[in-house]
């Protein structure tokens, strides 16, 4: 490829039912949607890319073709390589599950320290199980032991205080609006110490 300007929008070949199809690609929207997945305002990511803002505003927005060294600082500023910026995002798994849970309508399910209400149970074969839980406990002896299982697990309290023990780290106070993301396989616990049961959002990968 030469140093020289390059339509804005592209075309790419993908493979359908075993035949090369050409589908247009639209370089600033793959650029914008590439910043936007890191979180990067236009001046940040034209910063990151060694580019003016008001250049990397008129790649988005397909004023401007960039020429071949603004597409390696490009690619360098995203951290990938410009081969990738041509290539659209794959949506060969895309199949559309959603489930959606209102207020009350989770699937009970209680035990002696915890009341779990599990969020979009009617969804099999998920790759991570939400659940809102009710904080019964309020100390690390009523569980008899550790709790532990595959997985990572992500806690966000919802209300009150809770104190979460974990096997390799001295136990954290967190209240409403804390979170924490650990390694599921370590033991861990946690208790409500506020007069009121804490109610949790809890996260758990199944896989």
């Amino acid at each position: 490829m030469t140093d020289q300007a390059l339509p804005p929008l592209l075309r790419v070949t993908r493979e359908t039912g075993g035949a090369a199809a050409p589908e247009p690609l639209d370089l600033g929207a793959r650029v914008r949607s590439l910043r936007k997945a890191r979180g990067w305002t236009l001046e940040q990511a034209a910063k990151q890319a060694g580019l003016a803002r008001s250049t990397l505003s008129k790649i988005e927005n397909g004023q401007m073709s960039p020429t071949y060294d603004a597409l390696k600082k490009l690619a360098q500023g995203l951290e990938i390589s410009v081969p990738q910026l041509f290539t659209p995002p794959s949506r060969d798994r895309i199949n559309g599950r959603m489930a959606v849970t209102r207020v009350g309508e989770g699937t009970a399910k209680a035990t002696a320290t915890y009341e779990h209400d599990l969020l979009a149970d009617a969804l099999s074969q998920k790759r991570m199980m939400p659940y809102r839980a009710r904080i019964r406990a309020r100390s690390v002896e009523e569980f008899g032991g550790w709790v532990r299982h595959d997985g990572e697990e992500f806690l966000y309290v919802l209300t009150g205080v809770v104190r979460l023990f974990t096997e390799f780290y001295e136990p954290i106070e967190m209240r409403r609006g804390d979170s924490a993301y650990y390694d599921a396989t370590m033991g861990h616990n946690v208790i409500s110490v506020s007069v009121e049961d804490a109610t949790v959002l809890w996260v758990t990968s199944l896989d």
